[in-house]
């Protein structure tokens, strides 16, 4: 077992006592660094970033490098699973995703298994490995996937949407087609975080960038009962400690009552929630994490400052707040004004913890 210098970030996760509020962003490694942005163009394409262990090793350590972050994020993607599934998963500039071979028939469904992480994801698992090792024991590294119906979006749809026409038709029309995918969907995401575990991740994130695209009650069936199964099935003790397991729901603060029933360790909270309220819908039970809309970000310093202070006010005094964004942190993000965020985390979150 690597002896963790900063836990900070898994303690919060559990609600122990920490002496300052950890604090770590979403797309953390990306493309407002000019680092990244170097090392993108070395490898010639997303994708072949996200295939090559130590190239997703060094972007993954990037942030790590210029900012004193309390945790790392695997530099990967929500859509390494429908590229196992042989789907022909594509990434054009300037228009994102693309899925070449769509799923969107009951017989689609039926040529579909679960992948072998071992095998078809083995760069993700590697990467896992790799990064953990360069870490020696620096920070926590997390783990992550797409939820099930984020993931089936792109994979019905064919890309991004706007409308989610077509998953939606199949929801009201064939929802037994849809419940299908999602099933396989679910064990495959639950496989491949469990060797993510089994490879080194100490926590794991499940994102949920579309459920909030959703009615409740359509939320319930089709997004959030498939995250319940997966954290039910997820390693939770490794090397001799818990494995705290995140969710997030992109527009969920109507949810988290519900989100919170699902066994996980904490909720990721976007910023049109106060964490005020978060934290009351939960009954101080979970651990939750965010919450900074990402565009303060192209504000002053000082207005960071004042805006980081607002988050820290709203969780108030005690344990169980990581700070994060709201969602992820824009390209065009002056890489100072991050830093300026971190800063002001370290230096007004340690009197709600006295």
């Amino acid at each position: 077992m690597t002896n963790l210098k900063n836990d900070v970030f898994l303690r919060a996760l559990l609600r122990q006592p920490v002496d300052r509020t950890p604090v770590w962003m979403m797309r953390q490694a990306g493309r407002y660094l000019p680092e990244y942005r170097a090392t993108r163009e070395r490898a010639g394409s997303f994708l072949k970033l996200c295939m090559t262990p130590e190239l997703a090793c060094e972007v993954t350590l990037q942030p790590l490098a210029r900012y004193p972050l309390d945790a790392a994020i695997l530099f990967s993607d929500i859509l390494t699973i429908p590229h196992a599934l042989g789907l022909g998963l594509q990434f054009e500039t300037g228009e994102g995703p693309r899925i070449e071979r769509p799923v969107r028939s009951a017989a689609d469904v039926a040529k579909l298994a679960v992948p072998d992480p071992a095998t078809q994801l083995r760069y993700v698992i590697d990467a896992v490995s790799l990064i953990r090792r360069e870490l020696a024991g620096r920070v926590p590294l997390i783990g992550f996937a797409g939820s099930p119906w984020t993931v089936g979006t792109y994979i019905v749809e064919g890309g991004s949407s706007r409308e989610f026409a077509r998953i939606k038709a199949m929801m009201f029309e064939e929802p037994q087609t849809l419940h299908r995918l999602l099933k396989l969907l679910a064990d495959s995401t639950r496989v491949y975080l469990n060797a993510q575990i089994e490879a080194g991740a100490q926590a794991v994130m499940i994102f949920d960038t579309w459920g909030g695209v959703l009615t409740p009650a359509l939320y319930r069936e089709f997004s959030l009962q498939y995250m319940a199964q997966i954290v039910d099935g997820l390693t939770r003790e490794r090397e001799g400690r818990r494995v705290p397991v995140i969710l997030f729901t992109k527009g969920g603060g109507a949810w988290l009552p519900e989100m919170a029933q699902t066994g996980c360790d904490a909720l990721g909270v976007d910023w049109t929630t106060d964490l005020a309220t978060a934290r009351r819908a939960v009954n101080d039970q979970k651990a939750l994490q965010g919450n900074l809309d990402p565009s303060v970000l192209y504000a002053s310093p000082a207005t960071i400052r004042e805006n980081v202070g607002r988050v820290l006010e709203s969780y108030g005094h005690g344990h169980g707040h990581v700070f994060n964004l709201g969602h992820g942190i824009h390209p065009a993000i002056n890489p100072e004004h991050a830093g300026a965020m971190i800063a002001a985390v370290h230096e007004l979150s340690p009197k709600y913890h006295r």
